[in-house]
């Protein structure tokens, strides 16, 4: 099926229009007509290849993983959608099945890979998988999710990765009630770690560099927000916190937020810095603290995000864009110019 899509063609050009072909549906395929994408920060890596040494990018690229759409047409086998349900796909859109991880329900730990929704070997077409920069996508019901109708659509969008990438954690190091829960960087990963970690019955502190989120960073749960360039109010908060989520994917002192654990605290890593961070060693070893970093979640993991988010009112925080602006819109996220999500409306794309 001829689709119409946003293309990058090298690492210099600017995303722009492009035609895609998308497989007629097979037995287990659900068609989605694709009515949001949620822009994440890795698509502005993958687009301008900056991830060359461990994922190199083939042109075109159609990039895209936080996708929510409506089911369109469904394969003859397919059990758990129908024509006109929501749906969501997130950052993979297949796996092996068979390895450990697979069976474990952990299918973003692939052991032989996961399919990823763009930019990955397509073992349906023989080149590369394209995202939700488009406007229609066919996916296997096994790693289609659904939305529940009580959800925003165009805020549900951001949830298929910032969402993930932030509940899978907090719930896999138990984070609840009685807990103290520090979250580090208030941008689209950090704003969904401060709303889970507050609905999950934690006690969360959020550090920022920047006064002017203070007031934000309350409206959104956070309890305490706290100056990290304050060293007195960084001290205060020495050797107190159960857990730590740091969501930023930029240089800064990992061993000033592990003084701040107590025994046996686990500090968590989800953004991805381009340079490694220096831990010193008795920074882990004082206090038996863990240092550990996390991914996306399993599809049914996914699917319960999902589910907790609709019983909880929770959505990201997003901007909505036509996608005649993706470039800008890219342009700003570098500046860190966005509260919190850019989101694509998808309608615009047949304008």
């Amino acid at each position: 099926m001829a689709t119409k899509a946003f293309a990058a063609q090298s690492a210099a050009s600017p995303l722009a229009p492009h035609s895609i072909a998308r497989r007629e549906p097979l037995a287990t395929d659900v068609a989605i007509e694709i009515l949001y994408c949620g822009v994440c920060h890795s698509d502005l890596h993958q687009v301008r290849n900056e991830w060359s040494e461990f994922s190199p990018t083939t042109y075109p690229c159609v990039p895209g993983h936080e996708i929510v759409g409506r089911v369109t047409q469904v394969g003859k086998d397919v059990k758990k959608f129908k024509t006109g349900d929501l749906a969501a796909v997130g950052c993979m859109v297949d796996s092996c099945r068979h390895c450990a991880s697979c069976t474990r329900g952990l299918e973003q730990y692939c052991e032989k890979n996961p399919t990823y929704t763009y930019n990955s070997p397509d073992k349906n077409s023989g080149g590369v998988t394209f995202g939700g920069y488009s406007d229609s996508i066919v996916v296997d019901e096994s790693f289609t999710l659904k939305v529940p109708a009580k959800l925003d659509l165009a805020a549900t969008a951001p949830l298929l990765c910032a969402g993930i990438t932030t509940y899978s954690p907090l719930k896999h190091w138990k984070v609840g009630p009685g807990m103290k829960v520090g979250i580090v960087g208030l941008g689209g990963l950090g704003h969904m770690g401060v709303k889970f970690a507050r609905a999950l019955g934690a006690h969360v502190v959020l550090f920022t560099t920047s006064p002017g989120k203070i007031e934000d960073g309350k409206r959104l749960g956070a309890h305490e927000v706290v100056v990290s360039k304050n060293a007195d109010e960084m001290a205060k908060h020495r050797g107190s916190f159960d857990f730590i989520l740091d969501a930023v994917s930029a240089e800064h002192d990992i061993n000033a937020y592990l003084a701040l654990l107590k025994l046996d605290g686990t500090l968590t890593l989800v953004g991805a810095p381009e340079k490694p961070l220096p831990v010193a060693a008795f920074s882990l070893l004082g206090g038996r603290k863990s240092f550990a970093g996390s991914g996306i979640g399993g599809i049914a993991e996914t699917q319960e995000m999902l589910d907790f988010c609709a019983e909880h009112g929770i959505v990201c925080e997003i901007e909505m864009i036509p996608i005649q602006k993706v470039n800008e819109a890219y342009d700003r996220l570098l500046k860190g110019d966005v509260k919190y999500r850019f989101v694509i409306d998808m309608a615009s794309l047949k304008a």
